[in-house]
């Protein structure tokens, strides 16, 4: 399959935001999943994943998350400058700002002709938990979130006082959380603090642990594990195959 990339810029109520598209190079529409980057916006392990999973057969849009703060295009280098701008906006940015961010994308997502039951959300990292909280929009049916920073802890934000896991019964996804077990964001304590979250609210969900660091699946650096990684996405197609490519008239 042959794919094709593009950008959108779409219009949020903080401005613009330019949005990544990656689809398959032919005339017909396909279910969309939204990729939510880790703190270094769109960078070349993000877009990787994005042509990977429009490989398989659907739309992948990943936006901006800092469009408020950086010129577009503006991506963060994975070094000490570009970990500690990342980190700063993160707790910079309202949570109302994300969370309006991620109601326009949908919005325009359903806007146009779209026959299938819902929209999917994937993310990393931060991304992870700002695919966790785009979850409470019913319009998604699925949510795959890998190694979600500040779930926990509910610090996204401006205020760092974020309400993303107390209003967990809200989401009406199914919901794949991947971890890796050494990763020191998201100690034990803290992933049995969103398991039990999970299950106190009867949520549909998966729950996978691989021995490995946080950002295992981001194919630069020495944290790479490609066998974890291999598995990850195997998951998280299964999730979106069977979920989103059902048309609603049959769903």
């Amino acid at each position: 399959m042959i794919i094709d990339q593009e950008f959108v810029d779409i219009l949020t109520p903080t401005g613009p935001m330019r949005v990544h598209r990656f689809f398959p190079k032919d005339l017909a529409a396909r279910p969309t999943v939204i990729l939510y980057s880790e703190i270094y916006q769109v960078t070349g392990p993000i877009r990787r994943l994005a042509a990977r999973l429009a490989g398989e057969g659907f739309e992948v849009l990943v936006p901006e998350v800092y469009h408020e703060y950086e010129e577009p295009g503006k991506v963060l280098a994975y070094d000490v400058p570009g970990t500690d701008r990342g980190n700063f906006l993160k707790f910079e940015k309202p949570v109302a700002a994300f969370d309006s961010d991620s109601r326009a994308l949908i919005d325009w997502i359903i806007a146009r002709p779209y026959p299938w039951a819902g929209v999917g959300t994937w993310g990393f990292c931060l991304g992870g938990h700002l695919a966790f909280r785009a979850a409470l929009d019913p319009r998604i049916a699925a949510s795959a979130c890998l190694y979600s920073t500040d779930l926990h802890t509910a610090t996204l934000g401006q205020g760092k006082k974020d309400d993303t896991l107390a209003r967990v019964k809200e989401t009406q996804a199914e919901l794949l959380m991947i971890w890796g077990r050494q990763d020191p964001h998201v100690p034990l304590a803290g992933r049995k603090m969103i398991y039990d979250a999970l299950t106190t609210a009867e949520s549909q969900f998966q729950w996978h642990e691989f021995n490995g660091a946080h950002a295992f699946s981001r194919d630069e650096g020495p944290r790479y594990d490609a066998a974890a990684s291999r598995l990850a996405f195997a998951l998280t197609l299964e999730l979106f195959q069977r979920r989103l490519t059902v048309p609603k008239s049959a769903a």
